[in-house]
């Protein structure tokens, strides 16, 4: 799924630039920025980038012809994130492809202009990168994680593993803006499946412990982790 984000996304966005404004401008050459919070050695951007680039050029956007493609690394912390989205956003580019919330939240911190295209952001109404889904207004749009209605479906499978289930409790760190939109979700269908659903607040490894510990023994009891990646479910 990445790989086909790092692909299409910035590329689908020149592609629809307007034909006629592409032939007012003749030979110029356009600039696209990318921002990625890791370093050159990283395991799996480097690739990424490569497809990316190649999805590009299927496109008829070749690096160094009608094109160029400034690429940043940041993989030294969030300072250095930071230094590399101004440094990027002060080339001026046509658009910036930003790999994550890592990158998307210091770019425009620092650009309301440029638009910025970002991908597997969690939540990006909750962590303030757009008004909401169906229009993000700003200057950015992108790819969440996870659509916040399938919260709705964690319910459901929930249901169907353990049909004992009366109440969910929703592990989740109350300081982390991801997962707010789909604990709302999970709060507005809890009345269709007539569940009772409440937060488990944590912060760390011990407090994830105690809490479901604490949580189980009631009983009737079922949990929904839903963490950045893959959600899961699982009945007490």
């Amino acid at each position: 799924m990445r790989r086909r984000e790092l692909v299409a996304l910035l590329g689908g966005t020149l592609a629809s630039w307007p034909l006629a404004a592409r032939a007012q401008q003749g030979g110029r050459v356009h600039r696209a920025g990318v921002l990625l919070p890791a370093p050159p050695s990283d395991s799996e951007y480097p690739t990424l980038l490569k497809a990316f680039v190649q999805g590009l050029q299927d496109l008829g956007w070749i690096d160094g012809r009608n094109l160029k493609v400034d690429v940043r690394w940041a993989g030294a912390g969030v300072e250095a994130v930071h230094k590399e989205a101004a440094e990027l956003a002060a080339l001026a580019p046509d658009v910036i492809l930003a790999a994550g919330s890592a990158s998307t939240g210091p770019l425009l911190q620092v650009t309301r202009t440029i638009p910025v295209v970002f991908t597997v952001v969690p939540d990006p109404v909750a962590a303030g990168f757009v008004q909401n889904l169906a229009r993000p207004g700003g200057n950015a749009t992108g790819f969440a994680s996870f659509e916040y209605g399938i919260g709705g479906k964690w319910l459901e499978l929930l249901r169907e593993v353990a049909s004992g289930v009366t109440r969910v409790g929703v592990a989740r760190d109350p300081a982390i803006t991801a997962g707010a939109g789909q604990w709302s979700a999970i709060q507005d269908a809890s009345p269709t499946f007539g569940l009772e659903v409440s937060p488990i607040n944590l912060h760390d490894v011990p407090d994830l412990e105690r809490a479901v510990a604490a949580f189980a023994r009631s009983g009737s009891g079922g949990l929904i982790a839903p963490p950045v990646g893959s959600p899961c479910v699982f009945g007490t």
